[in-house]
């Protein structure tokens, strides 16, 4: 990951000899400070992406294996309505259970309300247009079963929104803010 702390650290070495030889206030240890704090926020900053990511991963491989099941055909809008329905409602047996091991009287715990909020957000994201491959077309559809897992692969890909109403229309991806 970062390396400007190896970097700064090796640079200083060549310059001084031994790193054990910095008094706490010099500018090398300042250096070494700077690049330190760098290179953990810059860590902090991929781990944070790479958790907004996770969602668009997550539904890309479910939809990857629905295409691999079919054999590694072009799906028809039926089955691929069939196939969004599925996500959207993948939480409510989980939420269901968490529902009934809650006592009667009790609030809602925090798993409960975070399961509500995504299905919530997915039933309205399926409303206004579902963010997906495009898996009706056969150039796409190989495309899509040979992704292995990468977030620069689906760049490559072509990526529509559908409707719970059935209209498709071309999207960007990765997303640009709510639809």
């Amino acid at each position: 990951m970062p390396k400007s702390f190896d970097k700064t650290r090796k640079a200083i070495a060549k310059k001084k000899g031994a790193i054990d030889s910095l008094h706490q206030y010099s500018r090398d240890s300042k250096r070494l400070h700077r690049a330190q704090v760098r290179d953990e926020k810059l860590e902090k900053i991929a781990a944070s992406r790479k958790k907004n990511d996770r969602p668009y991963i997550e539904r890309a491989t479910f939809f990857q294996e629905a295409l691999r099941q079919n054999g590694e055909q072009p799906l028809q809008m039926d089955v691929i309505q069939e196939l969004i329905k599925t996500f959207v409602h993948q939480h409510d047996e989980e939420l269901n259970e968490v529902k009934k091991s809650r006592r009667p009287g009790r609030p809602a715990s925090a798993k409960e309300d975070l399961l509500k909020v995504k299905i919530d957000k997915l039933q309205k994201e399926y409303q206004n247009g579902f963010l997906l491959p495009a898996l009706d077309t056969d150039e796409n559809a190989k495309l899509f079963v040979r992704w292995e897992g990468s977030w620069s692969y689906l760049t490559t890909l072509k990526w529509v929104r559908i409707s719970s109403a059935g209209q498709v229309q071309p999207s960007s991806f990765p997303p640009r803010g709510e639809h």
